[in-house]
């Protein structure tokens, strides 16, 4: 039974009971207008209250049943909310926990909502390309102030109901309670059955002062080329006019988005992290190791941010330099980060002390042997790893964790530095570490089931977005980043310019082109890297001109030069008259003919190039799935997400036509023998 019936006095109480976080799946549905019916027919009962639990009222929609042929069974959600409008007794919803997209819609067709202070409440449809589609942006903005109510619809934005409750005037929340909420609904139904009075948002009358102008404008310039948030902004500005007439809208809108390929990518990403956290492989019964303190090695910008997930979570961290002052600096920055929140009211200023009373600095590394696991994030030279994991080795206690932040590095020679092969992961986190949502594991060659399994969970503890990936130069994102960037390298070195590029890749909805990207990360850690693989392969082609862009000290935004020009105190990326004429100095020199490139072309190039690498990636085993390496240019590289990944994007192109364009691009260039063999069988990626 996905719903539980009860009484308490003259209220019919209906629980909803479909775990884990009660999905309107078409039982649940089914089971509450069964109950529902049953109240109403029942001669003892005045009032109805429709609860959950204290972790989820309801968390919308079955996601598997959204794109699924509609069938004649019933009842819709639609349905089931117009018949508690028409209800003969007043209904009360209860909410605790989260209340998202169709279970906050449930609620909006009650007559009364009464709510935990700390409930959560969203219309999230816009993540996945939709709109609401059971009247969720016509009655908010009824209950609502319009801006609230937008920002809340074409975002996806959580709020809470204690916040929601402090607008003036809103009529979304009845009663907000500290505690017992269900209990304050029922002693709620029972006076509103005593008053005869059935409310609906429905014949409310919305703001008409409200301009969304703004609005509009943001969303046009940051949705780049996302259809929903825009489509969603029309129906809110639609709940000015007669409900039906925007209800109607909403449903034609729906039915539109949801068969669109903008959603179906964003559909497929939402599963693809879903079945990212799934490890096969793994011996039955695998237990993840219990984890209560951490060790950071390095204080800098990357430790940093990876010290602060950690406390985030309110994990104990010990953190490790080699010397007072890099330490002190570090402990400076965590600050400055957090005391940044404080200001734009994200943190009080007494989180900001318990995260800072968490952290315990120390400049010997016998203070880290207490720690369960200890992630390194030094300098991405080999043999500095070797002397930290060596340390490590000494000073760990029996069962801790070794990992490595390297984002390049082998981790299978980086595990043989230890007595412990066997406890040594990749933890790969992205700059800036606090604030990227991906965590790629990388699996070295001995790495233990329950150390894999560890690293996992732990990412998850702390937010991120985990995959899996196998030992190579580069992994999975900086692997295909590589071919990526040779492939816009390629371009400049033939005739386009840094800002073409980066408009087409920008226009294609990435936040950013490889150069912009390339200058807010700073050219002096590509050279690094690219000097190592110099010193590795002498006869590997070289980077002239990245390389001399950086012999002139243009490392980006850091530098206030690099590929653009920077002024002070800005990010605004300036063409440079000095980058043109290093370029035309560069055709002189070498004898090329300037070509010239569309838009388009620049696009397939660029991704293609990804796909052909991810799909090397895939056949020799680095990635454990297709949607795999979708999760990690989507959650770590900008890729935009309602295209739904690189290999998804690449499906729903054809991979007979991306192999086509690949050859066109570059006849002497064997490609993936996969992707051949995909687009002769007529098959995809995914």
């Amino acid at each position: 039974m996905s719903t539980q019936y009860s009484v308490a006095g003259s209220v019919a109480i209906i629980h909803l009971d479909n775990p884990p976080l009660n999905g309107l799946s078409l039982s649940t549905r089914q089971g509450i207008l069964r109950d529902f019916t049953r109240a109403l027919d029942a001669p003892g009962i005045d009032s109805i209250v429709l609860t959950g639990n204290a972790a989820d009222f309801s968390a919308g929609a079955d996601i598997s049943e959204v794109a699924a042929p509609r069938s004649a069974a019933g009842p819709s959600l639609r349905e089931l909310i117009e018949a508690f409008e028409d209800s003969s007794k007043p209904v009360v919803a209860a909410i605790e926990g989260t209340c998202f997209g169709g279970g906050l819609e449930l609620a909006l067709g009650a007559h009364y909502r009464v709510a935990a202070t700390t409930a959560k409440v969203a219309l999230p449809e816009v993540k996945l390309g939709l709109v609401p589609g059971a009247g969720g942006t016509q009655r908010l903005p009824r209950a609502l102030d319009m801006r609230t109510a937008a920002d809340m619809i074409t975002g996806g934005s959580t709020r809470t109901a204690g916040s929601l409750a402090a607008i003036p005037g809103q009529k979304l929340f009845d009663l907000v309670v500290d505690a017992d909420t269900v209990a304050a609904a029922i002693r709620f139904a029972t006076r509103m059955a005593a008053s005869g009075r059935r409310p609906r948002i429905r014949d409310l009358v919305a703001a008409e002062g409200d301009d969304l102008g703004t609005l509009h404008t943001q969303l046009t310039k940051r949705s780049r080329g996302f259809a929903a948030p825009l489509i969603a902004l029309d129906l809110v500005e639609r709940a000015r006019g007669p409900f039906a007439v925007g209800l109607d809208a909403e449903q034609a809108a729906f039915l539109e988005l949801v068969g669109s390929d903008q959603s179906a990518a964003l559909r497929h990403a939402f599963f693809a992290e879903r079945t990212a956290r799934k490890i096969p492989g793994m011996a039955a019964g695998t237990v993840a190791r219990p984890v209560q303190k951490v060790a950071v090695v390095g204080a800098g910008t990357m430790g940093g941010g990876i010290a602060m997930n950690f406390l985030d979570a309110d994990i104990p961290v010990a953190m490790l330099e080699t010397s007072q002052e890099p330490l002190d600096r570090g402990l400076a920055t965590i600050r400055r980060n957090y005391q940044s929140q404080v200001n734009r009211g994200k943190l009080t200023p007494e989180a900001l002390e318990r995260r800072m009373g968490l952290l315990d600095p120390t400049v010997d590394y016998a203070d880290l042997a207490d720690c369960d696991l200890v992630i390194e994030a030094v300098f991405e030279d080999m043999d500095v790893k070797r002397m930290v994991f060596t340390k490590l080795d000494e000073v760990m206690k029996r069962g801790a964790i070794l990992a490595s932040n390297t984002s390049t590095l082998d981790v299978d020679v980086i595990a043989e530095f230890t007595g412990r092969p066997a406890n040594v992961v990749g933890m790969h986190f992205f700059s800036p570490a606090n604030v990227m949502t991906l965590l790629e594991i990388v699996r070295a060659d001995k790495t233990a089931d329950d150390v894999l399994a560890t690293a996992s969970a732990l990412g998850r503890r702390v937010g991120k977005v985990t995959v899996v990936a196998g030992v190579c130069d580069g992994f999975i994102g900086n692997r295909m980043l590589a071919r990526y960037r040779r492939a816009s390298d390629r371009l400049l070195e033939v005739g386009a310019s840094p800002e073409q590029i980066d408009s087409a890749m920008e226009g294609f909805g990435y936040a950013m082109g490889p150069y912009r990207a390339g200058d807010l990360a700073g050219g002096d850690i590509g050279w690094a890297i690219r000097k190592r693989r110099y010193a590795e392969n002498p006869a590997a082609p070289h980077n002239e001109l990245a390389d001399r862009l950086c012999e002139m000290g243009r490392f980006g935004q850091k530098t206030g030069a690099g590929w653009y020009d920077y002024e002070p105190g800005r990010r605004d990326a300036i063409p440079s008259p000095v980058v043109a004429e290093l370029l035309e100095s560069y055709y002189r020199d070498t004898g090329i003919r300037r070509q010239s490139f569309s838009a388009e072309e620049i696009v397939q190039r660029l991704v293609f190039a990804l796909v052909d690498e991810g799909a090397r990636i895939l056949d020799e085993g680095i990635a454990l799935r297709a949607s795999d390496i979708d999760v990690v240019y989507l959650a770590g590289y900008g890729f935009p997400r309602h295209r739904g990944g690189p290999m998804f994007h690449a499906d729903g192109v054809g991979l007979d036509r991306v192999e086509e364009a690949l050859r066109r691009f570059d006849e002497n260039t064997e490609h993936a023998p996969l992707l051949t063999r995909l687009a002769k069988e007529g098959r995809t990626f995914n």
